[in-house]
This record gives C-alpha cells, sequence and structure tokens, in this order.
C-alpha cells in the first residue's frame, strides 16, 4: 500500500478522517461537505504521531534538503511542526494567522534570521488561503520560503491555482484520492457515490448535499 493510501487509512481508524453523504459537515466558512478532516486527533495516538513525525522529517530531507528553519501554521501546524523539526534537529518558528495585540506584536515567534530558508508545515490545506497568508508574512520578514509540507490536502482546484501563483510547491503526506480509494475499498462509500464526491471537490463553495 502507498503511503498516502497507508495514511488515510490510519486517519480513518482513529476517525481524524470521515466520510458522510446523509449528515454533511459544515466548515468554518459555511461551506457544506461530506468529508471532515481532524488531523489534531493524531496528536492523540502515539503510534499515528510518530508516522506523522517520520514521513514529514524524511518528506523535507526528501524535497527540501536546504531548509534552515522549518516553521509551523498556528495552531494545527504547530506540534507536527515541532516533531519534524526535533527529529532534523532544525530551528523551528511558529506563525500566527495576525499580529498579537498585545506584548511585543509578533506574528512571528521564535527567531528567524532574514534570508533563511524556510518549509512550512501545515496539518490541512483546504483552498490554501491562510496557509499561503503564513507564507506573505515570512517573506515579509525577510525568509525564502521553498515550501510546504502537509499532512492533508482535498486538491480543490483553488488551492492548486493558488499556490501556483504564490510559486511554492506543496508536499502532503496523504490526499483526497487516496482517501476516496481507501474509502472504497472499505466500504464507507458506495461506487455511485463517486460521482456526488467528485461533484463536492470540484465546486466545493456552491454544492449542495443531494436529497437522499
Amino acid at each position: 500500500m502507498s503511503t498516502p493510501k497507508q495514511f488515510a487509512e490510519k486517519l480513518l481508524q482513529i476517525k481524524a478522517l470521515q466520510v458522510n453523504l446523509q449528515k454533511p459537515y459544515t466548515w468554518a466558512s459555511g461551506w457544506r461537505s461530506p468529508v471532515y478532516c481532524d488531523n489534531r486527533k493524531v496528536l492523540s495516538h502515539p503510534y499515528v504521531r510518530d508516522f506523522v513525525k517520520s514521513e514529514l522529517a524524511n518528506m523535507i530531507l526528501d524535497k527540501f534538503p536546504d531548509a534552515d528553519v522549518i516553521a509551523g501554521v498556528a495552531t494545527a501546524g504547530i506540534a507536527h511542526g515541532v516533531m519534524a523539526a526535533d527529529l532534523l534537529k532544525l530551528p523551528f518558528v511558529y506563525v500566527r494567522a495576525k499580529p498579537k495585540e498585545h506584548g511585543m506584536g509578533n506574528q512571528i515567534e521564535g527567531e528567524l534570521a532574514p534570508g533563511k530558508k524556510v518549509v512550512v508545515v501545515e496539518d490541512l490545506i483546504s483552498t490554501g488561503k491562510s496557509s499561503l497568508q503564513v507564507v506573505d508574512a515570512l517573506r515579509a520578514h525577510g525568509a525564502d520560503v521553498v515550501g510546504m509540507c502537509g499532512l492533508f490536502t482535498y486538491g480543490f482546484p483553488v488551492a492548486d491555482d493558488a499556490f501556483a501563483q504564490a510559486g511554492l510547491p506543496l508536499y502532503t503526506i496523504s490526499n483526497y484520492t487516496a482517501l476516496m480509494e481507501v474509502a472504497e475499498e472499505q466500504q464507507l462509500v458506495r461506487p455511485e457515490d463517486k460521482e456526488v464526491l467528485a461533484m463536492w471537490r470540484k465546486d466545493p463553495a456552491s454544492w449542495q448535499p443531494p436529497v437522499m
């Protein structure tokens, strides 16, 4: 079994990934979705956590061997980024969605000298908007952001376009395609559901659940 499918299977086992066409989930954006991913649950399962730590570290070594610093996206990307940075013995910083409104007013927490090659660690990629805001903050600080590594991506066209426009390579341990393969193998989705799920992935913002 490929690594993306292995990880999708682990996420399904710990119910970090769930698929439900009958009762779609509502995201913070207001989108209705038949798929929900909560990678924070990984932290409560030591063996899955070790898998993620190892896979992220290997990915960074393979794709970005000259990385100087790992940056986690607050808050969900912090723990995963710290684990990878610890394994690689690299410095770590994390980046808030916006500067603090008190104290030093920092948006980037930790020590980051301008010109350092930075790999951003994110837990989940949906539209890519919030992830790329962090990249913008790092670049404004003078960092050389060389790429992003994440746990899971839905592979939405809007995200693919956003990363292409930002000139930033993105790699993830697993993805929506692998999830659907495993879900079908485990009979979590029926063959006739695949068309509905494909329509959602193509245009998630306007998707409405089918009448059952």
